[in-house]
């Protein structure tokens, strides 16, 4: 994950002006030695996603979905954008929050969507037999295993920003 330095913003003062988030405390000064520690892990999995040739458009899916459910808004704008840069289609990004209605996956695709849910929905699903065993049938134990090291960086990445909204999404032109 590529991090932006944290600004500080007064929030907006017309009904017109996009609201402002605040940010609460940039992780980057407040535990450096914590947020070296976070970019090592990311490319440790990124490393584990490259080893087993991973595809990077179902990187950036899963991360979206993750990141949806744990409503990080940079990581959202961040693997969008990510996803469509890396040439996916824009009707499959967008579908991504209904994916279990939307015909645009594929059944590898849905098994790597559903351990991203079931994965970031830890506590309530401790991970179900049946979503574990689906996935696989479609991952190698290698490619599970860079998938779960994945999904547990990009639910870290969220934890952090969605506490300290370090980081937060800007429009671009």
């Amino acid at each position: 994950m590529t991090t932006t330095t944290p600004t500080e913003t007064s929030p907006a003062t017309t009904d017109d002006a996009p609201v402002t988030i605040p940010v609460r405390l940039d992780v980057e000064k407040a535990a450096p030695g914590f947020s070296a520690a976070m970019n090592r892990l990311h490319r440790a999995a990124e490393a584990e996603l490259d080893r087993v040739g991973f595809d990077a458009r179902l990187r950036d899916l899963i991360r979206l979905r993750a990141s949806q459910l744990n409503g990080c808004a940079y990581c959202v704008d961040l693997h969008t954008t990510d996803a469509l840069a890396a040439g996916e289609h824009p009707q499959r990004v967008t579908a991504v929050p209904v994916w279990r209605e939307a015909p645009f996956f594929t059944a590898r695709e849905r098994a790597a969507l559903d351990l991203a849910e079931q994965v970031t929905l830890l506590a309530q699903t401790h991970v179900p037999d049946d979503v574990w065993d689906e996935a696989a049938r479609h991952f190698t134990p290698d490619e599970l295993g860079a998938l779960v090291a994945a999904l547990t960086t990009i639910n870290a990445w969220n934890t952090i920003n969605v506490t300290t909204r370090t980081w937060n999404p800007a429009l671009r032109d």
